[in-house]
């Protein structure tokens, strides 16, 4: 695979906020710079180059202070956002403070001058349908948020605040000490951030690339506590020196026309400081000569077997218009025929493959090749890498080639061309960062837009991926106790080696190979973009077009986005999977083993924009295909041959059952909130294999069983399709019988109606209280999730379920994560399963999930006062704020296609339910809300319905183990100890209704 590698940014979680001083320092210079501005108009910039299909409209202003904007203009939106980046990050911490930048990203929205209490920012955004985060990078930090259109200016106001007068209180500044902790804590056993430490931790020590950036405890209080240093004053020193305005991008999206854009920004922003900083660049690469032709040997958590080489290489962000590095990255990632994938995989040594630069900060770059690897790949990463080099060598003889470069530039501009609309957060936050790196006219285009072929370019960066200048990582458990070194910050295990110089000469000397080839042209580039005719079917509601004992198509031709695209979605039911474990594991191996032979051919598909999945579930499989509509059915139709013509060789089939065996293996270091959510939906669906269940069912897991699965399920199914899109209902008829054709002309037969039914949910009784209890050893953090059940799916039940967890949803953060610090993740969100429906509280905390579970009913009855005391003027507030989320409409074809395949699936047909429940939700009243409580989730109630799960932490240093945590769950819970058997005593929900029936009355003929 072909891709950028993007450096690790530390989020903070979700915006948090507090406290004094800083304001009325920041004041005296906000006044002088004030005036000075007053005198210098803001320049703009007005022919951005936008995507001849995007109706927003767009401008890039300079402000009198120096701070690059870009407003986007679009009457239609559904929701505003804003994004602010300032060209600052982790590299600027001081050596004595790692992870400063980090803290300040946590602090700084932690109450301002204007609107000083802690909770203003969030509350705000919360009442008004917003939502709000933010990430520190190694060079840059961005702050962003969306919130309803019609609140933009009060939360632009807040947010410019931020950066004009933050208070920085002391007893803030402790408290979230804690809050990076529990966040860097919980990284610890991820073996994703331990290999990036690993990468970053053994570069160049005098570089600022090698320091810790996330901060902990220790660093950002303990040692500096002990060396007499003042970290409140450090983070006020930093930010005066950083957070300049002449190096903040800023980029707001709003329904206001672009002059009510640059007005309002303008009121808001040019009072933030302009200290005229120069933002740093770091032309040295933390990789040199020192730190090449090294070997890093570590070991991971997970059991996980990995490769990967990585050179330094010059930033190229200035090239972005001939784009060198993605000519490369397109073709050392390829996986079709010729590939070095394809040879690796032949080998059976490797499943994936990705190549790809990376620029971790401004002024350096690094370009990398990764592969993992099988059992047998891990005894031959020497000749694995010396294939690396042969590819390489083959570029190097061949030399550039334009065909392949005006390739990438043609489907570069064909992706531009027809690029689906963003949701406006995600929008703003890439977009912000990116006015670092581009000029505004450019800033929308670039990486799309390729108008320079630099062959010289090419061969320069050729010229760095080079024997002599590599870097070798290995990871895996073969190096347990085994290991010379123990990285500081993650207690990684490692070896650290200089490569042996006869390898280097070998590699260097390594020549070409006759196997490895450059990819054919693609024959999968769309030529036709016309838009078919328009039927009179009009608006969001699909029909049934076609239907028989063995299938039933849903048909709905798009009127929204009016793209040459489409989706298309089917499910091939079986009953199989549901029958034993040894069958679940047979069905996930099944649709490996397609998706495996599948990818020489949908590579170069997907390198198009003709994307296909393909998931196992408990109903069999799922298939999806969504892209430029021209070729679609031939890639669907490939992917049906290789469903039923199911051929797989004895070794891969021993490759990829290693690779699921240990990704079942693996659960047990997952994260306690997965963990939680897990044992969750274990207890409350009807039927489900436990992880240990499907383990040890792998024992019987054979080449022979395997083939004989394929058989029986290709012999018996049932298909439910969705075409969406710029299709006709003849053209979806002629796919589905295509695609169907396969099954047919194999003697493939109809299921019964009795064995199509979809499992249903645990009702707990009413009055219940029930707790299952779980342990775990690789993470310091435990988990605790409460859900309470609040039935059967409908209209007026959906609208009250989200207006209670929507309320109780920002109180409930601000007291338990802000204010109590129990941990860095703190959740509520609506659980939906099977058709019913409830409210679940989760907290991953290094407190006893005992205690946490304690604090949890604290908060319950805090909500009953804030119930209680809440005026009808909040009410509304809070109900106006739900609208505006349920109002969102998708952004993007495949999300329409989601949601009326949700419809389906779920067998509730309510494709109209954005609007049923909008007109549902004016209905509800503050007392239907109190009352709602009171029954489901309120103290004391008779007919509450609740199921408690506790992840408690048995490694060393772990709650289960420290003597003065509460570990006694309360009297009043009924522990779970034999989950089957408590399962067999429970009654079951009854299967959902469905909205309207499924109008096959409706069915149309051709």
């Amino acid at each position: 695979m072909a891709l950028t590698f993007k450096t690790i940014a530390v989020f903070s979680g979700r915006t948090i906020k507090s406290g004094i001083l800083i304001g009325v320092i920041r004041k005296a210079h906000s006044r002088s710079a004030q005036v000075l501005n007053m005198a210098k108009p803001s320049t703009t910039v007005s022919n951005i180059i936008k995507s001849p299909l995007d109706k927003r409209e767009y401008r890039g202003v300079v402000l009198p202070n120096d701070m690059k904007v870009l407003l986007v203009s679009d009457p239609q939106t559904d929701k505003s956002a804003a994004s602010l980046s300032v060209a600052v990050g982790s590299m600027n911490d001081p050596k004595e403070l790692p992870g400063l930048a980090h803290f300040l990203e946590h602090m700084l929205f932690l109450g301002t001058e204007k609107y000083p209490e802690e909770n203003d920012y969030s509350k705000f955004l919360a009442e008004n349908g917003g939502s709000s985060n933010a990430y520190t990078a190694r060079d840059h930090t961005n702050y962003y948020f969306d919130v309803s259109p019609k609140e933009l200016k009060g939360a632009l106001d807040r947010f410019s605040q931020f950066f004009i007068s933050p208070l920085f209180t002391e007893s803030a500044t402790e408290r979230e000490v804690n809050a990076v902790h529990s966040e860097h804590e919980k990284n610890i056993p991820s073996d994703t951030w331990r290999s990036h430490q690993m990468e970053v931790g053994t570069s160049s020590l005098s570089h600022p690339y090698s320091r810790f950036a996330t901060g902990n405890r220790d660093t950002l209080w303990v040692k500096p506590r002990e060396q007499k240093m003042d970290v409140r004053s450090s983070l006020l020193d930093f930010h005066k020196q950083h957070y300049s305005s002449n190096v903040m991008s800023l980029a707001v999206l709003g329904s206001e026309n672009l002059d009510e854009l640059q007005q309002l920004v303008e009121s808001l922003f040019t009072d933030v400081v302009n200290l005229d900083v120069t933002a740093p660049v770091w032309p040295e690469n933390p990789y040199g000569p020192p730190e090449l032709q090294t070997k890093i040997e570590l070991v991971p958590i997970k059991d996980i077997r990995h490769l990967s080489v990585m050179f330094p290489i010059p930033d190229t962000t200035k090239h972005y218009k001939s784009s060198a590095e993605g000519y490369l990255s397109h073709l050392i990632g390829h996986e079709g025929a010729g590939s070095l994938l394809s040879l690796l995989k032949e080998k059976n040594w490797v499943n994936h493959l990705e190549a790809g630069s990376s620029v971790p900060a401004r002024g350096f770059g690094t370009f990398k090749i990764a592969v993992d690897l099988t059992a047998d790949g891990l005894k031959n990463t020497n000749n694995i890498i010396r294939h690396m080099f042969e590819y390489l060598q083959m570029l190097r003889d061949l030399g550039p080639q334009q065909w392949v470069w005006e390739e990438m530039r043609d489907v570069n501009a064909m992706l531009f061309r027809f690029k689906d609309k963003e949701r406006p957060q995600s929008f703003v936050t890439h977009i912000s960062s990116s006015m670092h790196n581009y000029p505004l006219t450019d800033v929308l285009s670039a990486g799309y837009i390729l108008t320079e072929f630099k062959p010289e370019l090419i061969s320069d960066i050729l010229a760095d991926l080079v024997p002599e200048k590599s870097r070798i990582t290995i990871v895996s458990k073969e190096f347990t106790d085994k290991t010379e070194f123990v990285e500081e910050w993650y207690g990684v295990k490692y070896n650290r080696k200089l490569i042996e110089p006869e390898r280097t000469e070998e590699w260097k000397n390594c020549g070409s190979n006759a196997d490895l080839k450059l990819p054919p042209k693609n024959e999968f580039i769309p030529s036709n973009f016309d838009l078919k005719g328009r039927d009179e079917h009009r608006g969001i509601v699909p029909r049934i077009i076609s239907e028989d004992p063995m299938s039933r198509l849903w048909f709905l031709q798009d009127n929204e986005f009016t793209m040459p695209k489409a989706v298309v979605r089917v499910e091939v039911f079986s009953p199989l999977p549901l029958l034993e474990p040894l069958k679940t594991n047979l069905n996930h191996l099944f649709v490996a083993v397609v998706k495996d032979a599948l990818t020489e051919y949908s590579y170069a598909a997907a390198v198009a924009g003709l994307h296909y999945m393909i998931v196992d579930s408990v109903y069999g499989i799922e298939i999806v295909a969504n892209g430029y509509d021209h070729k679609l059915g031939l890639l669907l139709n490939r992917v049906f041959e290789k469903v039923v013509d199911f051929n797989v060789e004895p070794q891969r089939f021993e490759v990829l059952k290693d690779f699921y065996l240990r990704t079942l293996k693996n659960f047990e270091d997952e994260q306690p909130y997965s963990h939680a959510s897990y044992y969750m939906t274990y207890l409350l669906r009807e039927r489900r294999w436990s992880n240990q269940e499907l383990l040890n069912a792998m024992d019987d897991v054979t080449f022979e069983k395997l083939n004989d699965y394929a058989k029986d399920f290709a012999s018996k199914v049932k298909f439910e399709w969705l075409v969406h899109g710029n299709v006709t209902a003849k053209e979806a008829t002629d796919l589905v019988n295509s695609c169907q054709k396969n099954f047919v002309t194999r003697g493939c037969s109809s299921l019964l109606p009795t064995q199509t039914g979809r499992l249903r949910e645990i009702n707990l009784p009413e009055g219940s209280n029930h707790l299952y209890q779980s342990e775990h050893k690789t993470h310091l953090s435990s988990c605790a999730a409460i859900l309470f059940q609040a039935g059967i799916q409908g209209t007026r039940q959906n609208v009250l379920v989200e207006l209670l967890e929507h309320i109780a949803n920002e109180p409930c953060f601000n007291q338990l994560r802000t204010k109590e610090q129990l941990g860095y993740i703190v959740f509520t969100g609506v659980r939906r399963a099977h058709g019913t429906q409830g409210i679940q509280f989760l907290v991953q905390s290094d407190r006893h999930p005992v205690y946490v579970e304690g604090r949890v009913d604290n908060f319950l009855v805090n909500l009953q006062d804030i119930l209680k005391n809440m005026t009808e003027e909040e009410f509304l507030q809070h109900r106006n704020a739900v609208f505006v989320r349920k109002s969102e409409k998708p952004k993007k074809m495949i999300d329409r296609a989601n949601l009326l395949w949700n419809e389906i699936t779920l067998q509730l047909y309510n494709f109209e339910r954005q609007a049923v429940e909008l007109a549902e939700l004016d209905t509800v009243t503050l007392e239907d809300i109190r009352n709602y409580f009171a029954i489901v989730m309120g103290p004391g109630s008779k007919k509450i319905k609740r199921l408690g799960i506790h992840v408690v932490s048995m490694a060393e240093g772990g709650a289960g183990h420290k003597e003065t945590e509460p570990k006694t769950p309360s009297s009043e819970q009924d522990i779970v100890e034999d989950v089957a058997a408590w399962k067999r005593r429970q009654f079951l929900y009854p299967a959902s209704s469905p909205y309207v029936p499924a109008p096959s009355e409706n069915k149309s003929k051709l």
